[in-house]
């Protein structure tokens, strides 16, 4: 099997706020209070949020231990300028204004590009790396990975709040940037020409502004020899950060060491799996990219965890993954688990007080 020697990274992203859910603009400020010891820790386009990113890591204990740390030092810096730090696919607050870019000056050329709407749906993501073989080996697995993105939709859920109020879904996140113009599941792809020849459509019409713009939900990556997906909410713990990665790098072990081709599915098919799947989070009911059947997302994860049990096992990580998934069948997703904090009082700013509190928790 391939997957025990395939490497992980993930990149996360957080909003800063303040006690009360009003947006804090001191990312690069509260970076510059971090004794950073060489973590991979940088602002991102709004300066209210931040971005971390691990190193090259074999194992979910080792993706977990330095997504821990990097919580850590995100958190303290954001408390020495009084602000907390958020793992939240949105905002769940009303903000007055957040139009107010970071440093960089590709982050400015973005806002010009896309004008107005791009302050209008700030999200948080977490993407995951995993490493392959060059660029053709990361289209083929991604023609693969295709049928998975509603399911990885599914279980990264934890957005329902957005502007102030539920928003009825419990990845608001992922109907949000969607409106990005090279955003949504990629293309089937049959070739690395074809690849480029997509990309220099994107670039020519002003879709996407340069290569690193072309946002699909899972894509070879333009700086690193792997390919990324990209499609779920940033998650509300450590443990399911590292949980998604496993299962993206059991998914891609599958995939390259598949026999037959990828299936061919629609893309409107996948993208309005994704939909139901950003509606209900991991409670929905989803077509399963093994049978085609309808069935739900939770069984659909066991089932996979099953297939690839001993590989697992191998690794050391199967009573991880087996313990977090149960932990998740009882204590909900991340919009199941925000929604419980409101309904307590009806107030959003007890969900920012749980989300600040499970984003800086280095274990449940």
């Amino acid at each position: 099997m391939a997957t025990p020697g395939l490497t992980m990274g993930v990149e996360e992203e957080f909003f800063l706020v303040d006690p009360a859910g009003r947006l804090v603009y001191q990312g690069p400020e509260a970076l510059a209070n971090t004794a950073d010891g060489g973590a991979d820790l940088k602002p991102e386009m709004m300066r209210c949020q931040l971005e971390s990113a691990t190193g090259i890591h074999h194992t979910a204990d080792q993706v977990r231990a330095e997504l821990a740390a990097m919580r850590a030092k995100l958190a303290d810096g954001a408390h020495r300028r009084g602000a907390l730090l958020l793992a939240s696919g949105t905002v769940p607050h009303s903000q007055p204004d957040f139009s107010v870019i970071g440093p960089g000056s590709r982050y400015q050329r973005i806002a010009e590009h896309v004008g107005e709407f791009v302050f209008g749906g700030m999200t948080c993501g977490c993407h995951v790396h995993i490493g392959v073989d060059g660029r053709e080996t990361a289209l083929a697995v991604a023609n693969h990975l295709r049928p998975w993105l509603p399911v990885l939709v599914a279980l990264g859920a934890n957005s329902p709040f957005f502007a102030g109020h539920d928003t009825r879904y419990a990845s608001a996140r992922h109907l949000l940037w969607g409106r990005w113009p090279s955003a949504g599941p990629p293309p089937y792809l049959d070739s690395l020409d074809q690849y480029e020849e997509i990309v220099a459509a994107l670039l020519l019409t002003g879709a996407a502004m340069d290569r690193k713009m072309v946002y699909w939900d899972v894509r070879p990556s333009e700086t690193q020899p792997t390919v990324e997906v990209r499609v779920a909410d940033v998650a509300g713990t450590v443990e399911e950060a590292a949980l998604l990665a496993v299962l993206v790098r059991t998914l891609v072990g599958a995939a390259l060491d598949a026999r037959e081709p990828a299936p061919r599915t629609p893309t409107e098919v996948i993208r309005a799996a994704q939909w139901r799947a950003a509606k209900d989070g991991f409670a929905a009911t989803l077509p399963d990219p093994a049978t085609g059947s309808l069935r739900g997302a939770r069984e659909i994860v066991s089932d996979l965890v099953d297939r690839h049990a001993a590989e697992l096992r191998a690794s050391g990580e199967l009573e991880f993954v087996r313990s977090t998934l149960t932990w998740l069948c009882h204590a909900g997703d991340g919009a199941h688990r925000q929604r419980a904090a409101y309904a307590t009082a009806g107030r959003l700013d007890d969900v920012v007080a749980m989300l600040a509190g499970q984003t800086a928790e280095s274990q449940r």
